[in-house]
């Protein structure tokens, strides 16, 4: 089943949607994935669970939408100039959901998948990250027109090592991220 369009929210318009993201996410970094209910989300975000149901026919389905369009996982597309200073933003935005307080458990949680074509979470967490590395193309479109990538380079390595660097040291090693993590990053995988 589709999803539904933005113009069109259940319940109390975006404020039922927001919350119902908000919630769905909250439970999922409380519970897990296995846990997370429909029910649940329903009651505490204030809606019927037909509601739900009516826009979001499955968990699955809820935790997707919540994924993708809570405002509380959104970056900020930059334009800086130069793809230097898009990939040093990017990093700096990766690096803030990855230590706020808010979306540091929903990050570890999405981890928490099997990876296995059969599991639902690693399923949903291949859409996450395939919507915003669809989000973050106008980056290397500019920087290509601009001269600064290589024909043939390949803007998903790019940002998986980016991310990768960021992932590890905060989510996996549990490390903070020192003043200029963000530059020394782009710097290293730019530089190759």
């Amino acid at each position: 089943m589709p999803e539904p369009t933005v113009n069109r929210r259940p319940g109390r318009g975006p404020r039922a949607a927001a919350a119902i993201f908000d919630t769905t996410l909250r439970h999922l970094a409380e519970r897990g994935y296995a846990r997370l209910t429909i029910e649940a989300v329903a009651q505490e975000s204030g809606v019927n669970k037909t509601t739900i149901y009516r826009w979001w026919p499955s968990k699955p389905a809820l935790l997707r939408a919540a994924l993708i369009h809570a405002r509380v996982l959104d970056i900020d597309i930059p334009d800086t100039g130069s793809l230097r200073g898009d990939l040093i933003a990017l990093t700096e935005q990766i690096t803030g959901l990855l230590t706020d307080r808010r979306t540091e458990p929903v990050a570890r949680a999405m981890t928490s998948g099997t990876g296995l074509p059969d599991d639902e979470l690693a399923a949903l967490t291949r859409d996450f990250f395939a919507d915003r590395f669809s989000r973050e193309q106008p980056v290397f479109t500019r920087a290509a027109a601009r001269g600064e990538l290589p024909a043939g380079a390949d803007p998903m390595l790019l940002l998986d090592l980016i991310a990768g660097a960021v992932w590890m040291r905060v989510l996996l090693r549990r490390e903070p991220v020192p003043p200029g993590f963000a530059g020394d990053v782009v710097d290293a995988v730019l530089s190759r």
